[in-house]
């Protein structure tokens, strides 16, 4: 059920000219929680009036297709914030230059790095990357396991 909520999520947003950029269960059984991140596709920060547009226009949605299943939920809608996930090519050419940290067993585990390109597409995607000491290594995409930007406040 959760990848079918995800789908009718990531179908309504893209009509609202969103993406979904991370989309999550939690709560009980009886009254599940929906964490759905939420990004422009224009590029722009993501404001308070977008997360009420996107909740908005999602609770309808839910409603009219009987939340799949679901009589009792939270929704809750936000930006994906400064340290966001990462998960699919377009994030990551995105945010070429930027500092990451990294899930991935090329990389020995989990590891700080900086985002120097992507290479490829549709599914063969390989990410060109920078450690603390300036050695580039190539990992595939589909290898991360996990990632999200770091922000180090100075």
């Amino acid at each position: 059920m959760s990848d079918a909520l995800e789908l009718i999520v990531s179908e309504e947003l893209a009509s609202l000219e969103y993406d979904l950029v991370d989309f999550r269960r939690a709560g009980s059984r009886s009254r599940p929680t929906f964490e759905v991140r939420i990004d422009r596709r224009d590029g722009t920060k993501v404001t308070v009036d977008d997360c009420a547009r996107a909740s908005r226009a999602l609770e309808a949605r839910l409603e009219a297709d009987g939340g799949l299943g679901e009589s009792r939920y939270v929704l809750e809608v936000s930006s994906p914030g400064m340290e966001r996930p990462l998960k699919r090519a377009t994030d990551w050419r995105r945010f070429v230059g930027r500092n990451a940290l990294v899930k991935a067993a090329s990389l020995g585990g989990r590891v700080e790095v900086t985002i120097v390109a992507v290479d490829g597409d549709d599914g063969a995607e390989v990410l060109t990357v920078r450690n603390a000491g300036g050695a580039e290594q190539r990992v595939p995409l589909s290898e991360v396991a996990e990632a999200r930007l770091v922000v180090h406040w100075k």
